[in-house]
């Protein structure tokens, strides 16, 4: 990816830190008025994803496809590929580190979504960010603070994005302040915390 298009992606989220994440036709109409600048796509299927990807643009906001789920799309870098031809999206989302890569290798955004399961999965963080080399990491679920401290030293400098289970402005600020650089939500009453 240019280092110009990530910096304006990155400047995005600095001005911006709740970033709009779509799961339905509702939300994809509600993001359109949110102030979020980028938007995450985690619905949609190889039918439909160009025209949902279509929408969020059209409202003059940075579309992320999350690959993982879009149905009929496979775990492949064929998928990749097919974003990238097919959709006016910025970048992708996945938890999957080949697509991460093919993401990287055609100049996409490309954001690692890590799930804090355990102990293993915290261990594992550097190894993949290391071998994948994301632009950035992203950590669910959000309201683990002490989490986002230990995970800021593992991942190289890499901004980090956290998700999940975001209740309210504290949970935002909470991560904020862990030194979270932005949060995704799909809770329309956080977004509205921009005004």
């Amino acid at each position: 990816m240019s280092s110009k298009h990530f910096t304006s992606f990155y400047e995005s989220m600095e001005r911006c830190p709740i970033i709009a994440a779509i799961n339905n036709d509702s939300l994809l109409e509600a993001c359109k008025t949110a102030p979020c600048e980028i938007v995450y796509i985690l619905y949609g299927n190889i039918c439909t994803i160009a025209d949902i990807v279509d929408e969020v643009v059209a409202a003059g906001k940075t579309a992320i496809v999350h690959l993982d789920l879009i149905n009929g799309l496979a775990s492949r870098e064929i998928s990749v590929d097919f974003i990238k031809k097919y959709t006016k999206a910025s970048g992708i989302i996945s938890t999957k580190p080949q697509l991460i890569k093919r993401g990287n290798e055609l100049e996409l955004i490309t954001i690692q979504r890590f799930f804090m399961l355990d102990r293993l999965t915290y261990n594992n963080i550097k190894k993949h960010v290391r071998e994948t080399s994301p632009d950035i990491v992203e950590m669910m679920p959000a309201g683990l603070t002490k989490m986002i401290t230990y995970a800021l030293e593992e991942i190289n400098g890499k901004p980090l994005v956290v998700s999940g289970l975001v209740l309210d402005k504290s949970d935002v600020m909470g991560a904020l302040s862990a030194g979270a650089i932005a949060i995704s939500t799909t809770n329309e009453e956080i977004w509205a915390t921009l005004d």
